[in-house]
């Protein structure tokens, strides 16, 4: 009998703490990325794009309608999301912008986690430029043969003979600028491929590998995955593609650059020199804000694009399907995002680069274990405001340095307002975004302001009609201009 006791009091207590175990053990963390995704999406009440599991995973988390990038260009916001602070006049400005160069005693997340026990992984496009902070991940991976995009390489990705070759030779011109030559190239590619011949498939596969690793290890870890598309060039396997039909696709309304609007917010570089581009223009060429592409080859942009989203998606639900398979969807807290937007011919701009709201406005879905699913929060969130949410999440401290607020209590009750605007920034332009306005504001290199745009976003949701310059406008100026000013100084 006492025998029978102790046996039963030793396994009772193996139960207790397994339990315990259990109870305790560590959220972890899978951040995907997409570069230059806008919130273009069913979710969103886009439902003429196809992306199912982005769809349903909305379903499973809390989706932020009123999310903005800090900077809309790729290397400085993906800065910013790593250390949780402020792009501004004098660090990460630009596309190529580093961390290491801008930022070099910041905390970056992958750092932080590591301090806490974390195995971090970078795959893919993460940081702009690969090498960006390497030391403080525990490992760095991406598809052989995506040389580092800074600033120069193959990650355009193309499989199809005649673009490889254009892209060699333009690869190798010597001392070739950066945005020279690329009238050899392509703006898209349909190749009848498998997913995993492009690189996003490969990122997927590679995350999912990583996936089942951490569950037969049992280790705590934090997952960035970084996938390519749609950044330009538009490049899918044919099968998405076939999704849509060009005679559906519609083109934006506000598809001319307002006439009020000052030049600075009409500056693009990123498809001009693409060779189908540049024989599809009119009107005279692609030079400053009169331009325009011939309507076919707009509509065949825009097919590129949603191929793209559905591509990504397509990886994107491969990743979360292992999550679920392996159970580990129920201690790991999933974001996904994108590190801005971009213009699909609205205000006659194919970019990202500019303070125009399509620009600026990410998509944003959290899920994290014990949280609410299948909510909408209208409260703005800043990019920036990721890490603090991420440490409280996983209930670790914070580093000082941090700029952006913890969203926490807005996935707890996603009903709740904390936020009511947001603000970003690019090159010498900044920008103030709420529900019913949109103002944006250029200084020369003395301070002052000498080009400005404010959209009434009730009465001009298009943004079409700049009344910065009305005279009863002036007080609305004067206020947005004041707070976007304290926001840079806090």
């Amino acid at each position: 009998m006492i025998k029978y006791c102790v046996k039963y009091l030793f396994f009772s207590l193996l139960v207790v703490a397994a339990i315990g175990c259990s109870h305790n053990k560590k959220n972890n963390i899978l951040f995907i990325i997409v570069d230059d995704l806008r919130p273009e999406l069913p979710s969103y009440g886009k439902t003429h794009v196809k992306a199912p599991n982005l769809t349903r995973f909305a379903t499973e988390g809390v989706q932020f309608d009123n999310a903005y990038c800090n900077i809309p260009v790729c290397g400085a916001s993906r800065g910013s999301i790593l250390t949780g602070m402020k792009p501004n006049n004098e660090r990460l400005k630009y596309y190529y912008s580093t961390i290491e160069s801008d930022l070099p005693n910041a905390i970056t997340i992958s750092d932080h986690l590591n301090q806490n026990g974390y195995k971090t992984v970078s795959n893919g496009k993460v940081s702009h430029c690969s090498d960006d902070m390497d030391h403080t991940w525990g490992e760095i991976w991406n598809p052989d043969g995506m040389r580092d995009p800074c600033p120069k390489g193959f990650w355009r990705n193309y499989l199809l003979p005649e673009n490889i070759e254009a892209e060699k030779r333009w690869d190798t011109t010597p001392n070739a600028p950066v945005n020279i030559g690329y009238n050899i190239l392509s703006a898209i590619e349909s190749a009848d491929v498998e997913d995993d011949a492009y690189f996003d498939g490969q990122i997927a596969t590679k995350t999912i590998k990583d996936l089942k690793k951490f569950k037969e290890t049992g280790e705590s870890f934090m997952i960035f995955t970084g996938f390519l598309k749609p950044h330009l060039p538009f490049n899918a396997p044919s099968k998405y593609w076939d999704m849509y039909s060009e005679n559906e696709i519609k083109l934006p309304i506000n598809n001319s650059f307002p006439k009020d609007a000052p030049s600075q917010a009409g500056r693009w570089y990123e498809l001009v020199r693409y060779k189908d581009v540049v024989e599809s223009s009119i009107n005279g060429g692609l030079n400053g804000n009169n331009y325009s592409i011939n309507k076919d080859f707009q509509k065949k942009l825009i097919h590129g694009y949603y191929a793209c989203v559905s591509y990504t998606d397509a990886q994107i639900g491969r990743i979360l399907t292992t999550l679920d398979e392996l159970e580990l969807d129920k201690n790991t807290v999933v974001i996904i995002t994108s590190d801005h937007g971009w213009s699909l011919g609205e205000h006659n701009r194919w970019s990202k680069h500019n303070l125009f709201d399509v620009e600026m406005r990410v998509p944003l879905i959290i899920k994290a274990p014990g949280m609410p699913a299948n909510k909408v929060s209208k409260s703005f969130v800043e990019l920036i405001d990721l890490y603090p949410t991420i440490c409280d999440l996983l209930g670790i401290s914070k580093p000082n340095q941090l700029e952006g607020k913890s969203i926490l209590k807005n996935l707890k009750n996603p009903k709740l307002i904390t936020h009511d605007n947001a603000v970003s920034r690019y090159i010498e332009g900044e920008s103030f975004i709420s529900n019913d306005y949109l103002y944006s504001e250029w200084k020369d290199k003395k301070g002052n302001i000498i080009a400005k745009m404010l959209y009434d976003k009730k009465l001009d949701s298009l943004q079409m009609k700049n009344i910065s310059e009305k005279e009863n406008s002036k007080k609305i100026v004067d206020s947005l201009s004041l707070i976007i000013k304290n926001y840079y100084k806090s």
